[in-house]
């Protein structure tokens, strides 16, 4: 087995690695990446492309047919990753998460590639009522980041081929990584009950949310990627999540709270509603797919995310101003001129690039 992740040097795509090297010790893993967040590392075991066969960099608005001969699967992560980035940099966004990843499936479905996976979104829902979201419920994007994810999805169902195409729609990312981010509610939260001992929800609370843990996608894409067209069709559409796992954020910051000792919680019960609510049905998902289903609680991934934490000696109050916010790391890159506003390497000296890693296995 032969398998493509691009994108792998960001938050999930550690986990991927990981997960795949654990399950296909044989298989050749080859990793894609563009290296803005290279030397983001929060983790003190080395580089986790050690579990790849070949690491190459570039940017992912370039790949063709040809760069794919030879692959079973390519597994797209390389993507504008968040809601604050998809504002700054909107254009850019629908390049890369839309565009390139269209160019990426449709190259893959002529290079002959068996499975092609999309990581999407359940932002896609935005401002939902009414109950859990089903796949064949409504859409409702209220950003360029959700916005780009829907699009790509209708593209990638006008390809046609026998390439097996699984667009999974994530929950809300959450969990320790080699490359974390904490411009996730979750990871924010620990992070502050860590660094602060507090943890302060400007809104009421009550927005709803689904998560599931780094670890549990990596399961996930696993399914995605060995799937056959007869467990869910040749192009599909599905929530990747549990459907236990929808949280108010109130009761996000509560379980922080009582797993982190001393840490105290403040909620503005007073704050308006935040319209920004939505509850997800990930049934179809343990239906397809009941052995790849999330293992992770909550609780499991509040404790992942403080022994990662306090293994690097994190106390930084000021967290949300530094690398490990995906947007200021660009913000940074863009203000020393080393990439453009389009997200091109300027300078080929850049600091933060690294060499190329080939045959890391």
């Amino acid at each position: 087995m032969k398998i493509l992740i691009t994108g792998n040097m960001g938050y999930v795509g550690p986990a991927v690695v990981r997960h795949l090297r654990s399950r296909f010790p044989d298989a050749v893993l080859d990793g894609f990446d563009a290296g803005f967040f290279a030397h983001c590392l929060t983790t003190r075991n080395g580089l986790p492309e050690r579990d790849l066969n070949r690491q190459s960099f570039g940017d992912a608005r370039a790949l063709r047919a040809g760069d794919l001969q030879g692959y079973d699967a390519v597994v797209i992560l390389a993507a504008v990753s968040n809601d604050p980035m998809g504002e700054r940099f909107a254009g850019v966004t629908d390049a890369i998460n839309r565009e390139a990843a269209v160019s990426l499936a449709r190259a893959a479905s002529d290079a002959g590639v068996r499975n092609v996976v999309f990581a999407s979104s359940c932002s896609v829902y935005g401002i939902a009522q009414g109950g859990p979201r089903r796949e064949d419920d409504p859409v409702n994007p209220i950003t360029a980041y959700a916005a780009s994810k829907i699009g790509t999805e209708q593209a990638l169902a006008t390809i046609g081929g026998d390439t097996v195409i699984t667009s999974l729609r994530f929950a809300t990312a959450c969990g320790m990584s080699a490359r974390l981010r904490l411009d996730l509610v979750l990871n924010d939260f620990v992070a502050s009950a860590l660094a602060t001992g507090r943890i302060t929800i400007l809104s009421d609370g009550t927005p709803w949310r689904p998560l599931i843990d780094v670890a549990d996608m990596a399961r996930a894409i696993e399914w995605a990627a060995t799937r056959t067209a007869d467990h869910g069709g040749r192009n599909l559409v599905v929530n990747a999540g549990a459907t236990t796992a929808n949280y108010q954020v109130r009761d996000l910051a509560q379980a922080v709270g009582r797993l982190v000792p001393g840490c105290t919680v403040s909620i503005n019960h007073d704050a308006p509603v935040d319209s920004r609510s939505y509850q997800v049905d990930f049934s179809r998902f343990a239906q397809l797919a009941p052995a790849h289903r999330p293992q992770l609680s909550l609780d499991d991934s509040i404790q992942g995310l403080i022994a990662g934490l306090q293994g690097i000696d994190f106390a930084d109050p000021d967290f949300r101003t530094s690398s490990l916010i995906r947007l200021q790391v660009l913000k940074g890159l863009i203000a020393d001129g080393f990439l453009s506003e389009d997200l091109h390497w300027s300078k080929p000296d850049a600091p933060h690039w690294t060499p190329e890693i080939e045959e890391a296995a």
